[in-house]
This record gives C-alpha cells, sequence and structure tokens, in this order.
C-alpha cells in the first residue's frame, strides 16, 4: 500500500502545482489573448476559444514533459 499512498501523494501535489500556475497565469499579460484566438461578439452571444493559447501551452507541455522523462 505504500507505493500508492505515494503515488497519490505525487499526483495530489502535481495537481496542486497546476492549479497554482493557472491561478498565476491570470496575471501574466497576454495569456488568452495571443493572436489566433478566436473572439466572436454578436448581441448578447459571446463565443471565445484560444486556439494560439492552447497550442503555446501544448508545445511549452510537450517540452517539460520531455526534458523530465530524461
Amino acid at each position: 500500500m505504500a507505493p500508492l499512498g505515494k503515488s497519490l501523494v505525487m499526483l495530489g501535489l502535481m495537481v496542486a502545482l497546476v492549479g497554482a500556475a493557472i491561478w498565476a497565469a491570470g496575471s501574466i499579460p497576454g495569456v488568452g489573448r495571443l493572436p489566433g484566438d478566436i473572439y466572436i461578439r454578436r448581441g448578447n452571444f459571446t463565443f471565445y476559444f484560444p486556439l494560439a493559447t492552447c497550442l503555446v501551452l501544448s508545445v511549452i507541455a510537450t517540452i517539460v514533459f520531455s526534458l523530465m522523462r530524461r
């Protein structure tokens, strides 16, 4: 049971770190407002899809995880 407990603690710490990063991302200028993000406003309807932001975050996550793998 010890390896399972250790894995759950590590998973919890990772979730907490991701949550803190998302919380702090609101104070970084430009995140969520990159060229390529789709923003449509028509009357009382608003559609927002951060396409460029998703791509940038995906590339960064890929680099970080590949470095952690080594």
